[in-house]
């Protein structure tokens, strides 16, 4: 199960070179997320290639919202 979900992609050569430093930076500043799967995904046609990343994520325990008390 996931509570979240973040896309990284990229078409223009700069910015797939640049994807993996984007997505390490992210996971770095979202440490306390758990990634429960990923999706990674691409396209082209005669011009453009495209790359996407899908991660699926769940909150950590110190995030979860604690349930009430009666």
């Amino acid at each position: 199960m996931f509570t979240g979900v973040k896309v990284f992609s990229a078409t223009k050569a700069k910015e797939r070179e640049e994807l993996g430093e984007n997505v390490t930076r992210w996971l770095k500043s979202n440490a306390d997320l758990e990634i429960v799967d990923r999706v990674v995904c691409q396209s082209s046609d005669n011009e453009f290639h495209c790359y996407t990343l899908v991660l699926f994520y769940k909150h950590g325990k110190s995030q979860q919202p604690q349930p009430s008390q009666p």
